[in-house]
């Protein structure tokens, strides 16, 4: 059996996910935008943007600053993404469309179905009316279910937001636009490319792809990591899945000291997961990044305790509200408690905490600085401010 060391598998993933080698110094062009989606296959979407939205904030990891305007391009003129479920709701890649059509189905849970069942002809109502109006934002649609979809105080009162949720999953309708951040709905076909794949898939093919895009993304990895990456919660037939990949040749089994002999990688990809050419790279990460959105993967490979304290009350809040991970070449060096103050104009570190063992001596926070002062620019901040960070930090961030 091929026998590695974790930190052979973190530069593998990190190489994979285009985190590696010298920060870029031009704005990517929308080519290149949509390579970097293809080697992460899904850019996570979150409401939450105190600094920015996930998606713009995984492509700044890995491009610097660039268009906006560009990915809009991409998603919304080329149609080259759409929104749908992956790991979470996320721009996935038209290109899998056969892979996603797996997951468009009716409700299937049974308060749900009922529902949906029961309100036919309001289904039809909103599919007339996008088919004859076009794209449409969800006050535009009036409500004309019989009964009022009530799950409590968060959907009450809102059946026509919550029908279009169901269409959008069942296939039916998409987002063609956003208005900041509301969506304008449309018929689903009308939001992919003409030469989108249109061929089905059987449910062993469709795990077959999916499993072999979270390897490569991932680097390495055992069965628990690809089940709750990309397409999470939908490899019924994994263990079938692997053994047929392996006995072709297209998947190798892997130790990994200290952490099992149950990882797989791709066996194009041995010859980097042994290679010694990795290039180090200091970079903020959204708490949503491709590269640790896994937490149980991310602590047993990085060492690195990654919570979301966004919805815990302050008091008990350890890092902050909305914490920045900071990637230093292959480790987790440090974490940033970020906004910004639109009035001020200024990126605001409410608190730079350092990780045990971080690196002596300047660089390293000087490479901290500099990622802040860019992610500043980009946002378009005039400032940035640093209310706390380790005593030998400080002189880096005055």
């Amino acid at each position: 059996m091929l026998r590695t060391t974790p930190q052979a598998v973190r530069r593998l993933a990190i190489r994979n996910q285009r985190l590696d080698g010298p920060a870029p110094r031009r704005k990517p062009t929308a080519p290149e935008l949509l390579d970097t989606i293809r080697a992460l296959r899904c850019l996570q979407l979150d409401p939450t943007a105190v600094v920015a939205r996930n998606h713009l904030l995984v492509l700044f990891s890995r491009h610097g600053a660039f268009d906006e305007k560009a990915f809009e391009q991409l998603a919304y003129a080329d149609r080259a993404l759409f929104e749908y479920w992956a790991h979470e709701a996320s721009y996935v890649l038209s290109e899998d469309l056969p892979i996603h059509r797996y997951a468009m189905h009716a409700p299937k849970y049974r308060r749900h179905r009922t529902w949906w069942d029961d309100e036919s002809e309001f289904r039809a109502h909103i599919l007339d009316r996008l088919r004859d109006e076009g794209p449409l934002r969800v006050r535009e649609i009036e409500d004309r279910s019989s009964q009022d979809w009530d799950s409590g105080v968060w959907w009450s009162g809102r059946s026509t937001a919550r029908m279009l949720d169901m269409q959008w999953v069942a296939g039916e309708v998409g987002i063609s636009r956003r208005d900041g951040n509301q969506r304008v709905w449309d018929l689903f076909d009308r939001c992919l490319p003409p030469d989108a794949p249109r061929q089905a898939l059987g449910p062993f093919e469709v795990q077959r792809q999916a499993v072999v895009h979270a390897i490569r993304a991932l680097g390495a990895a055992r069965a628990p990591h690809i089940r709750v990456h990309f397409t999470r919660f939908r490899y019924p037939d994994m263990p079938e899945v692997l053994r047929e990949l392996h006995a072709e040749g297209t998947i190798e089994p892997l130790a990994v000291e200290g952490l099992g002999e149950d990882w797989w990688v791709l066996t194009e990809d041995i010859y980097r997961l042994q290679s010694d050419d990795f290039k180090p790279r200091t970079v903020l990460l959204s708490p949503f990044d491709n590269l640790l959105c896994d937490r149980a993967r991310t602590e047993a490979l990085f060492g690195f305790h990654h919570r979301l304290e966004i919805y815990t009350p302050k008091p008990k809040r350890r890092w902050g509200y909305f914490v920045l991970p900071i990637l230093d070449g292959d480790k987790l060096v440090a974490r940033a408690d970020l906004a910004m103050d639109r009035k001020r104009n200024t990126l605001v570190a409410h608190a730079i905490h350092a990780e045990p063992k971080v690196p002596r001596g300047a660089r390293l926070p000087k490479a901290i600085a500099r990622e802040l002062e860019k992610l500043a620019r980009w946002r378009g901040a005039t400032n940035v401010e640093v209310l706390a960070a380790p005593e030998a930090w400080r002189p880096a961030f005055s």
